[in-house]
C-alpha cells in the first residue's frame, strides 16, 4: 500500500529488510525511486500505480545493489535513470544482481535487473537535486526534493540497518562521515527523511539518524564495538 508523506510522493514499504519504495509525481508523470523488491510486491505496487491514475515517465536506482536495481514490465518500458558510476557498475555485475535477486525472491523479474541510463547532464526527468558520493557503494545517491521539503537517503540514515561500509573496497569510516556531512546539509531543507531501508523520518528524528550514524562510525574508527542494537553488526 502506498503511503503519502509529502505532497506528490509516497512510500510502500517491503517485508523484505524493510525496504522502501519511492514514488514521485512530476509535471511529466511517475518517478519510481528503487522499487522493490519480491515480485507479488511489485504487482502490488503496479495495481497502486494503477489507481493513481498517472503514467510513470522513468525510474532511479540510488546504488548499483541489486535490491535496488529492480523492475517490472507494469512499470512500463521507461528510462531507468542513475549516476554514471552507478550505470556502469550495474551493468558489469548485472548477472551477479540476477542471480542474488534470484535467490532472495524467485518470483523477481530478472531481465529488467540492472537496465540503467547515466543521468544526462539536466537530469531529465529526474525531480530535485542528486546528491552523489560514494558512502556505502560507489555511485551512490541521494535525491533532494526542496521544494517538497523531502530527502530521498538511499541506504543512509537507517532506523533499522547500521552504516554498512563498504568492505571489499575498504571504505573508511572517515569517508562515510565526510558523506554523512553532505546528507546533514541537505537534511536542512526538508521536513521528511526517506531511507532505503526502515521508517520515514520527520524533521525531529532526522538529527537524532545522523547522530546515532556518526557515533558508530566514530567507534569503528576509534576500532572500538560500537552499541548500537541495530540490524547488520
Amino acid at each position: 500500500m502506498l503511503n503519502q508523506v509529502a505532497d506528490g510522493v509516497w512510500v510502500r514499504q517491503s517485508e523484505w529488510v524493510w525496504s522502501n519504495t519511492t514514488v514521485v509525481e512530476t509535471d511529466a508523470g511517475l518517478v519510481l525511486v528503487d522499487p522493490g523488491i519480491r515480485g507479488s510486491e511489485l504487482e502490488q505496487l503496479a495495481d497502486d500505480l494503477d489507481r493513481l491514475g498517472i503514467p510513470v515517465v522513468a525510474g532511479f536506482s540510488t546504488h548499483p545493489h541489486f535490491d535496488h536495481l529492480l523492475w517490472h514490465p507494469r512499470f512500463g518500458d521507461v528510462p531507468r535513470y542513475a549516476t554514471a558510476a552507478n550505470a556502469r557498475i550495474a551493468g558489469e555485475a548485472r548477472e551477479r544482481a540476477q542471480a542474488m535477486a534470484k535467490e532472495t525472491a524467485p518470483d523477481i523479474p530478472l531481465e529488467p535487473i540492472a537496465l540503467l541510463t547515466p543521468l544526462p547532464e539536466d537530469h531529465g526527468p529526474i525531480p530535485g537535486e542528486v546528491i552523489e558520493h560514494d558512502a556505502h557503494a560507489v555511485g551512490h545517491a541521494a535525491l533532494l526534493l526542496a521544494d517538497r521539503g523531502v530527502l530521498i537517503a538511499g541506504d543512509m540514515l537507517s532506523d533499522v540497518l547500521i552504516p554498512l561500509l563498504d568492505r571489499r573496497r575498504g571504505e573508511p569510516p572517515a569517508s562515510y562521515l565526510a558523506s554523512l556531512d553532505r546528507l546533514e546539509e541537505a537534511a536542512r531543507h526538508v521536513d521528511v527523511l526517506i531511507p532505503g531501508h526502515g521508517a520515514v523520518a520527520g524533521k525531529p528524528e532526522i538529527a537524532a539518524r545522523l547522530a546515532v550514524d556518526r557515533a558508530y562510525l566514530e567507534a569503528v574508527a576509534r576500532g572500538e564495538e560500537p552499541d548500537d542494537q541495530r540490524w547488520g553488526k
